[in-house]
């Protein structure tokens, strides 16, 4: 996997590639959400079910409203307090919002990220990015770059050229319309 710059990995992205790169947690890898053979070649990479569902993070919430029905006020103000932040929210999913992203859910994890690599992934794209944890399902995530290339020695097209000041534990997940904690 060949190390890359900020432009060099949105140039991927763009492309239909897939990236790892530090989060507020752990190592993450992305996509563009609206390219299905990427989101696929993550699931294949970590072998992931579809049904699942993933997690897209954003630079802002306006990246996000497109996937996303319009949030009542409650949910506003309980969901809108922690972003930019490590709080991921499972939200009610716009009709368009593909299948590819929530699995077999009518809704969406998403996160506006605090990560200055992920907000600078995501302005460059000028969209959100699928994120998901780098590891193989059932496997520990990766809280390094190194860790990442040994989960993968192959698949990711590039890994950011940076080390990252991840916490080292996935980002919390909560449900949006109840605010109960999920992960």
């Amino acid at each position: 996997m060949r190390q890359a710059t900020l432009n060099e990995a949105i140039q991927i992205l763009r492309s239909g590639g897939v990236i790892a790169y530090p989060t507020e947690g752990v190592w993450g890898i992305g996509c563009d959400p609206d390219l299905e053979p990427a989101v696929a070649r993550i699931l294949k990479l970590k072998n992931r079910p579809l049904s699942k569902g993933l997690i897209v993070i954003a630079e802002n919430w306006q990246q996000l409203a497109p996937y996303l029905l319009p949030l009542d006020p409650e949910v506003q103000e309980r969901v809108m307090p922690t972003w930019p932040g490590p709080v991921t929210w499972v939200l009610p999913a716009a009709a368009t919002c593909p299948r590819w992203l929530r699995g077999d859910h009518t809704s969406l994890a998403v996160r506006v990220t605090a990560h200055p690599v992920c907000q600078a992934l995501c302005a460059g794209l000028g969209k959100p990015l699928v994120s998901t944890s780098a590891n193989p399902s059932n496997q520990e995530p990766a809280c390094s770059a190194a860790k990442v290339e040994s989960y993968f020695p192959e698949g990711i097209d590039a890994l950011i050229a940076r080390e990252s000041d991840t916490s080292g534990c996935p980002s919390e997940i909560r449900d949006g319309l109840t605010g109960k904690k999920l992960r």
